[in-house]
């Protein structure tokens, strides 16, 4: 509830997951255990339901060997039941003790710690058929299984409800419909974000920035150095914004919130601090109407929205 102050849903949902799979202490799992773990308890029939037992024993197999490598951070029994009731919140809200094999393979997978482009491929691979390709239906039940680590925590909305149809439409389509996908024009088209999928990309990005530190300091609180996502002004030399200001709408005098921002996640190189200057510079000579008419530019990544209206400004 202390996060529904930031004001863009993608980041909103992305910091919410965030902080649940730290508590779930899945941000120490790396893909590849992960899905040894499935192998493991022959978790082969993704269309299968798994009780309830099943769950449990597998959940333990994973944390007693994150036990191993983290003795301080993971609590054995407590990860388990914590792991088990987000998992039968999500898949099983109406509580029948039973979920989809596939369902949890993608819960997990999608809260696990990798690549971002790693994580798209173990996705893909659980959903695909012997061929490694996926038709449509595949990649609805994949979109399906996704979306309800969002709709979990009251976030739906923002991507387009619970109906994937477009999303499945829009990955097609940009494959020229033809009846099947690979891999790669799957990982081509999730570089696009989605509008049903976009938060993982953002989640991605909100745990590179989280260690980051920014030689800048904030001009609105006046945090320095900023951690975390730091927000450098297109518009005005030397105006940087910390996540905190900028995700709740703070403004400092004289800096309206629809000019134009950029967002670093990890530290700017001299190159990035160069480019900027000069995009700073144009913008100078930019009267308000242009920025009426060209509020995003260079803005949050948050509108590549294949399918429906932008999320938001």
């Amino acid at each position: 509830a202390d996060l529904n102050n930031v004001r863009f849903s993608a980041y909103r949902t992305a910091i919410k997951i965030r902080r649940l799979q730290k508590a779930l202490c899945l941000d120490l799992l790396d893909l590849s255990t992960t899905s040894e773990v499935f192998k493991q308890h022959k978790l082969s029939q993704n269309d299968q339901l798994i009780g309830v037992q099943d769950v449990i024993s597998c959940l333990t197999t994973i944390y007693s060997g994150l036990e191993e490598k983290h003795k301080d951070m993971v609590n054995v029994p407590l990860c388990v039941d914590m792991c088990l009731n987000w998992l039968l919140n999500v898949y099983d809200s109406g509580r029948t003790g039973k979920i989809r094999v596939q369902s949890l393979k993608i819960g997990l997978i999608s809260l696990s710690k990798g690549l971002l482009e790693e994580k798209y491929r173990y996705l893909f691979k659980e959903v695909a058929g012997p061929t490694e390709m996926c038709d449509q239906r595949q990649l609805g039940l994949l979109l399906h299984d996704a979306i309800q680590i969002p709709r979990q925590l009251g976030e739906v909305a923002a991507f387009g409800g619970s109906n994937i149809e477009p999303s499945v439409r829009s990955c097609f389509q940009q494959n020229h419909n033809k009846p099947e996908i690979t891999v790669k024009q799957f990982i081509d088209w999730m570089r696009l974000e989605p509008q049903s999928m976009v938060w993982l990309p953002v989640l991605h990005r909100v745990a590179a920035s989280e260690t980051a530190k920014h030689q800048a300091k904030c001009n609105i609180c006046k945090e320095c150095p900023i951690v975390g996502f730091r927000y450098r002004s297109l518009k005005h030399f030397n105006y940087d914004v910390c996540q905190s200001c900028f995700f709740s709408g703070r403004t400092a005098k004289g800096h309206k919130l629809h000019y134009p921002m950029v967002e670093y996640c990890i530290p700017t190189t001299s190159g990035e601090d160069v480019r900027d200057f000069t995009k700073v510079l144009k913008n100078k000579f930019r009267s308000k109407k242009y920025f009426a008419k060209h509020p995003r530019l260079g803005y949050l990544p948050v509108q590549t929205v294949l399918e429906g209206d932008n999320l938001e400004t």
